[in-house]
């Protein structure tokens, strides 16, 4: 005999929805079905002891290919998240309208999370016992070796901290980064990446949230509002998914009350069954400190070392100051500091013309398209640097690159 083999999906899927249609009907959650008549009324009398007529057969058929289609899709969804969007239009069109329609009875929900998690046990993209998370941390590492250039410290700080907090049995709080640093030093990207390698849909995932602070909270008479949004939809994210990644943008801008309103989520776990059920990663990003940290990659630079030996340290320590000090931004007049929330500052050093000139390459690549070193060296040129006399740090970073690329198309 061969090895035992696995059920596929489609057959799983038979025998899950002759267990479901046992366990409940259809109707809407914990309510009782509406009594049906017998299928002799539907049918007409049939003879005791007659085999199945052929008219028996496609009513039966009939009956139980309506109810199969929704449960299929139900399942299909919730185990192996495939025609989600199918399934929460027609979820939308139930709610919407004023019949009762189809609903899993509550036993079968009961069933359905036995299911998935026992399903889930067999697949690789399940390792979490979440089928949307991944944590693809070889993949985390190789883009950040291949596409994120002249950030030796972010990459290993990154790397390091989201590797370190997962394969964490027991974090105590949740993960906090704060990224700093010039406009197209790469903050975004690695924020990304981040979510693209830990979750399966990326930043699309529901178990992904993305905040801009100009573009969700633009205004501050409106503070209280915001506040009671935000706490919001990160409780609801967080109880949604049993890890859950933030993305704050531009977090110099964000009011220090809405700080202060997300430092509960960020704080010690009050209990064990906390700390066990649930992982979250908030990540900070923003352009305070940028000019900190050119100062002290020119002083290198003038000093003849080369930008790799910058320890984190030094710059650490100097954008925690500039953090406190600085009275203009909200992070010194918030709890995220005061109470040691930040796990990482991490700095993004300013580019250089080498660097420009593989974002360059990468953008070339990325749409397929022919490319030369003098092409490189023309995009590279058409940036601005700074300072004025040594003209060493690209003053956009690579932001504008993929669109520049654009002038040397045929």
């Amino acid at each position: 005999m061969g090895p035992a083999r696995l059920p596929g999906p489609r057959g799983l899927g038979c025998f899950v929805l002759v267990l479901l249609l046992l366990l409940g009907g259809s109707g809407s959650p914990g309510t009782t079905p509406p009594p049906r008549a017998p299928w002799a009324e539907e049918q007409g009398a049939v003879p005791e002891g007659a085999p199945w007529g052929r008219v028996r057969y496609e009513t039966v058929k009939k009956h139980l290919g309506a109810l199969s289609k929704h449960y299929w899709q139900y399942l299909a969804c919730k185990v192996w998240q495939e025609g989600c969007e199918e399934e929460e239009k027609q979820q939308g069109e139930r709610e919407a309208s004023p019949i009762p329609g189809w609903g899993f009875p509550l036993v079968g929900q009961d069933y359905l999370e036995i299911l998935s998690a026992w399903y889930c046990s067999f697949g690789k993209c399940c390792e979490t016992g979440d089928c949307r998370i991944i944590n693809n941390i070889t993949g985390l590492e190789a883009e950040l070796n291949g596409q994120l250039h002249g950030q030796h410290l972010a990459k290993a700080v990154v790397l390091r901290a989201v590797q370190g907090f997962l394969q964490s049995p027991r974090p105590p709080k949740a993960l906090v980064l704060s990224f700093h640093g010039w406009s197209g030093t790469g903050k975004n990207f690695v924020a990304r990446m981040v979510a693209t390698h830990l979750y399966r849909d990326g930043l699309r995932s529901d178990c992904v949230r993305v905040f801009v602070s100009l573009l969700h909270f633009p205004h501050h008479n409106y503070v209280d509002s915001y506040k009671a949004q935000l706490q919001r939809q990160i409780s609801e994210t967080l109880q949604r998914c049993r890890q859950a990644l933030l993305i704050f943008d531009e977090a110099e801008k964000l009011h220090s009350n809405l700080l202060d309103a997300i430092t509960p989520f960020m704080a010690q776990h009050t209990n064990k069954g906390q700390a066990d059920q649930q992982r979250s990663i908030f990540l900070f990003l923003s352009n305070l400190g940028g000019n900190t940290i050119n100062e002290v990659a020119l002083d290198f630079w003038r000093a003849g070392r080369a930008r790799e030996e910058i320890p984190l340290e030094l710059l650490e320590q100097r954008l925690r100051l500039e953090l406190q000090e600085a009275a203009e931004n909200s992070y010194a007049h918030s709890q995220l500091l005061r109470e040691n929330l930040i796990d990482f500052v991490v700095p993004f050093l300013p580019l250089e013309y080498q660097h420009v000139r593989l974002c360059a390459r990468d953008a070339f690549l990325a749409r397929g398209l022919p490319y030369t070193e003098a092409t490189l060296d023309q995009v590279a040129q058409m940036m601005v640097f700074v300072p004025k006399e040594e003209k060493l740090f690209s003053a956009q970073g690579c932001k504008s690159v993929p669109q520049r690329i654009n002038y040397f198309l045929p």
